[in-house]
């Protein structure tokens, strides 16, 4: 085993900032050792303190273990190292020469399937483990069926537990064939499969000598290189307004600009800009980013938008380039998983939080349920329950300029909230799911807040 507490040069503030940045998220079954690959993971590539691998050495002693527990690193909850399983999304922080990396290390139970939502909502790439002395489990296919659901442009598969199998060539190409023709008919762009054991680090980080059948990469490896294909700086341009600035002093008596992130694209000086949602049109006059004036800003730079005219513009709007402008729309029709224990019902009031902008809306129909062991729809369930996920329709008190989910996961997505308490009900992904419910006509509308 590699020593962790052996001195590492760190990485120098050039070198991160040269380095790009993976999101990444991990799912699987119970006892499938997820949050030991993670532990593995972070303790093979040296990104682990020395006082916290003392710490889980010593929990490890104290629970008469020679090695220390690696899947300790990440179950940092007193009931997650009771239980010896993962409750919440865990996340770390670590970095190579190569790639810099946050890790969403999220449940396995059927019942925290919100929290993989939660995990895998911004993911790069999704790691789904498997024991491979149980193959492709209803479990399996669930977390497949979200990260094809969210999106997620590239899976990989780990295939755990080789040391218990024999390290069998056979084992590996049957469970690798079976998960990537599910995955394949959800619609998951990129699947590739590793054959690991977490526990013995075999191709984790280092490449295994019991597995010489094998020449693909290993874990570590295909997340340093896997490309960001994904480039948000080529999808549509959106700045969310976040913040008016006026400072009206003697230096800058009238300078106004709009500040935010960049959601996605690029934006260019000169370029004619549209504001949503009232849809008036101005150029581009600068940009500051950093206290320097700059010609072009991307995502995800936070910005300062200067432009041409004085226009009525005010947090929770939304600059968009004229040319690439979304349609503005009160009728939101989405694929959701509902994640309050509160459960979500037809004429269910509720805010809509988009971007920086919140609406109150109404839920005014929930056309089908997904059944996620067989992918199959229950129509018209009437109220969707925690970790349901569902086809709804809203209806918005104001116009919100929507992108499509699968267009843009940054706008194309939003959040339903308890205007009572400010709990948040549902995660929302905008247009179609990969099975989308036929067309349900509204049978009218309902009481309360009625658009």
């Amino acid at each position: 085993m590699t020593s962790t507490t052996e001195p590492t040069q760190p990485l120098s503030v050039e070198q991160l900032s040269a380095t790009t940045l993976l999101r990444f998220a991990t799912a699987g079954s119970v006892d499938d050792g997820k949050s030991t690959l993670v532990g593995r993971l972070l303790h093979d590539s040296k990104s682990v303190l020395t006082d916290q691998l003392e710490a889980v050495q010593r929990v490890s002693h104290s629970r008469g273990q020679e090695a220390p527990d690696l899947a300790l690193l990440t179950d940092g909850l007193r009931a997650e190292r009771e239980q010896g399983i993962t409750i919440d999304v865990a996340y770390r922080y670590f970095a190579t020469a190569r790639r810099r990396f946050i890790l969403a290390d999220t449940p396995g139970h059927v019942q925290y399937t919100r929290n993989m939502v939660t995990g895998a909502s911004t993911a790069d790439l999704a790691v789904v483990l498997v024991d491979a002395r149980n193959g492709v489990i209803e479990q399996t296919r669930r977390h497949a069926a979200v990260a094809a659901l969210l999106r997620v442009p590239h899976v990989v598969l780990a295939v755990n537990k080789m040391d218990l199998v024999e390290y069998k060539e056979s084992v590996f190409a049957a469970i690798a064939e079976e998960f990537t023709a599910y995955a394949s008919e959800l619609g998951v762009p990129e699947i590739t499969a590793i054959p690991i054991s977490a526990l013995a680090g075999d191709n984790v980080v280092e490449p295994s000598a019991n597995m010489d059948w094998y020449g693909g990469p290993t874990v570590l490896e295909h997340l340093e290189t896997v490309p960001v294909s994904h480039d948000l700086a080529h999808c549509h341009a959106r700045l969310p307004v976040q913040y008016v600035i006026r400072p009206q002093t003697a230096e800058h008596p009238d300078y106004r600009g709009y500040a935010g992130q960049i959601a996605a694209g690029t934006f260019r000086v000169g370029e004619s800009v549209t504001v949503l949602p009232s849809g008036r049109t101005t150029r581009l006059a600068g940009i500051d980013l950093l206290g320097k004036r700059v010609d072009v800003a991307w995502t995800p730079q936070s910005v300062t938008l200067l432009l041409e005219d004085d226009i009525d513009i005010s947090r929770g709007d939304l600059l968009v380039p004229s040319k690439d402008a979304p349609a503005t729309t009160q009728d939101v029709e989405a694929t959701v998983c509902h994640v309050a224990d509160q459960p979500l019902t037809i004429g269910h009031r509720v805010l809509l939080k988009h971007g920086t902008r919140t609406v109150k809306a109404i839920v005014k129909d929930i056309p089908s349920r997904l059944t996620l062991d067989d992918l199959s729809l229950h129509p018209h369930p009437g109220r969707l329950v925690a970790n349901d996920i569902g086809r709804v329709k809203i209806r918005t008190a104001e116009p919100l300029p929507l992108d499509a989910y699968a267009d843009s996961r940054r706008t194309g997505s939003f959040i339903l909230i308890d205007p009572a308490d400010g709990t948040t009900l549902t995660a929302g992904m905008v247009g179609e799911s990969f099975a989308a419910p036929e067309p349900v006509k509204d049978e009218g509308d309902d009481d309360g807040w009625d658009f």
